[in-house]
């Protein structure tokens, strides 16, 4: 089984992989650009008039990102108390916003901590 935090054990990453998977990579710290939180409906078109601090700190006080980088302009969206994306379905462990999910998302594991390998870790109902 593979460790989140040790890349070592990440395997190397093919199609189909994703439907026995616990969805491993979905409690990984996905960090998101405004486009993202646009696609996503957190935050409306015109509010890209406001300063984007202001729009951290409702985001922030929403509890949708746990941290906004200034200096990179990147938001890191929230987790729940387990790990979990938000938008992950605990039950199904499938992406609740697939269609609209960040480009973060969208790219893995093409890019990232081991690009072309992921956290795959098999579904405890499913066979080997």
């Amino acid at each position: 089984m593979a460790d989140i935090n040790r890349l070592e054990t990440w395997i190397k990453y093919k199609n189909g992989l994703c439907g026995d998977c616990m969805a491993s990579c979905c409690t990984m710290p996905v960090e998101v650009r405004l486009p993202d939180l646009i696609r996503i409906g957190v935050v409306d078109q015109f509010e890209l008039e406001e300063p984007i601090k202001n729009i951290a700190k409702r985001l922030e006080k929403q509890r949708v990102i746990q941290h906004f980088n200034f200096k990179n302009s990147l938001f890191t969206l929230a987790q729940r108390a387990n790990g979990d994306c938000l938008y992950l379905d605990a039950n199904t462990r499938r992406c609740t916003i697939y269609e609209r999910r960040p480009n973060t998302c969208r790219n893995h594991p093409k890019v990232g901590s081991k690009p072309g390998f992921c956290a795959y870790t098999r579904k405890p109902d499913q066979p080997r």
